[in-house]
């Protein structure tokens, strides 16, 4: 199969690893892809919101399945424009993708169908906003509507804090348009974890569970970012616990879905908390997680592309999503600086001494210059450890890490070291 893949992450170096391992690919095209894709099939130099482009590359080069990333091209409708242009794409529709791409929207589902979720209210009102911040307890939670890279939420730890948030989110806005509406909720005590699920439009399946950790610094302090490490499966969480999160969320979401007649057709992401009262959504997202899917795509016992074409023929209910008994460890890199403001270009050595056949390098913010790998983002690399148990994960990934640098490097150092 001629496959396109849109993406230039940590994410999409994962999927390209995993859709390259099959035998039924026969072309790879990556837009716009980063210096890890570009040894596994071609980069395409089409920036993954350039949906015209996108269509036209897939109808010029007879594309048999496009596989979407990230979740800016979902938001703003792909899936739509390549199902009017008749191209196979495996992306939920725009109707469908409010569920990550408005907060107040995907809020405002789960309360209609009694999915748990966080006690919460939505503003577009700044004046509003603080006075109801004012009354609620702290710690509590504040969250921009739209997309912001997954770094629009926000904990405020006294009401001087909220108003500063609610500030720089609605009148300084942060995030432009995504932080003109915004959520606030009420903080939820327990421990975070995520679960991902394939959805042909009629059957769905799971296809495991990761734990991410978004602090940019060690003993999660520090500013959110898009995700500093990961982990898969989560050690601390049970069968039975599984079992009663599929049938308190999982189960209710597609069956809501369904009841709003809404078909989801693509990968499903549910971000989860566990308290002592059971699992509670505390989002949703419609695409693989970035780093969760470094972490998952490596276990799958199945075939990638295979799974695809399942949800695209909507034959899901007859694949089985099984998963290899190992763990896997993740352990980003990023640049000197990240989330904020950071350079880019810098040389990274030690990747062609990496040796070890249970380490995976998948690049992310990476670029090729005069065939050399520079940096060029904020999560550079990603360094992913499999073993037998977590902790021999763990040993592989930072041993790896021991062998790369590059200026200003940075990373946390305690990925995975209190999982269970």
């Amino acid at each position: 199969m001629n496959i396109l893949l849109i993406g230039s992450g940590g994410r999409e170096h994962a999927l390209a690893w995993g859709l390259a391992r099959s035998p039924k690919l026969s072309q790879l095209s990556i837009a716009p892809g980063n210096a890890g894709t570009a040894r596994l099939g071609q980069n395409v130099p089409i920036s993954a919101e350039n949906l015209s482009e996108l269509a036209e590359f897939a109808r010029r080069e007879k594309i048999d399945l496009t596989v979407v990333g990230p979740e800016a091209p979902i938001v703003a409708g792909i899936r739509d424009l390549f199902e009017r242009e008749n191209l196979r794409i495996i992306a939920p529709t725009q109707k469908v993708s409010f569920l990550e791409g408005s907060k107040v929207q995907a809020k405002a589902f789960m309360h209609k169908h009694g999915i748990p979720t966080a006690r919460h209210a939505s503003f577009e009102s700044y004046e509003d906003a603080q006075k109801f911040a004012r009354t609620m307890q702290t710690p509590l939670v504040i969250k921009a509507d739209g997309l912001a890279a997954g770094k629009g939420v926000a904990i405020a730890h006294s009401h001087a804090e909220a108003e500063q948030i609610l500030t720089d989110f609605m009148i300084a806005k942060k995030f432009g348009e995504a932080s003109q509406r915004i959520v606030i909720e009420e903080f939820l005590v327990g421990r975070e974890f995520s679960l991902f699920v394939a959805s042909d439009g009629v059957s769905w399946k799971l296809l495991g569970t990761a734990q991410d950790y978004k602090k940019l610094l060690d003993g999660d302090r520090g500013p959110n970012t898009g995700g500093m490490g990961s982990i898969s499966p989560v050690p601390w969480l049970t069968e039975q616990m599984l079992h009663e999160t599929v049938q308190k969320i999982v189960a209710p979401t597609f069956a809501a879905l369904r009841a709003e007649h809404l078909s989801y057709e693509g990968i499903l992401y549910f971000g989860l908390i566990w308290t002592e009262r059971g699992p509670y959504v505390l989002e949703y997202n419609v695409r693989f997680g970035d780093p969760e899917t470094q972490v998952l795509v490596p276990r799958f016992d199945f075939d990638l592309l295979e799974l695809y074409g399942a949800i695209a023929e909507r034959r899901l209910n007859d694949f089985e999503t099984k998963l290899k008994p190992i763990s896997a460890v993740c352990v980003v890199l990023a640049s000197g600086g990240y989330p904020e403001h950071y350079e880019k270009g810098f040389l990274i050595e030690g990747l062609d001494a990496l040796t070890d056949p249970n380490v995976l390098i998948f690049h992310a913010g990476t670029a090729l210059k005069e065939s050399r790998v520079v940096t060029s983002g904020g999560r550079v690399l990603n360094v992913v450890g499999l073993g037998a148990s977590v902790s021999e994960a763990r040993e592989r990934a930072y041993a790896a890490i021991k062998q790369i640098h590059f200026p200003k490097m940075h990373y946390r150092t305690d990925i995975a070291a209190r999982a269970t």
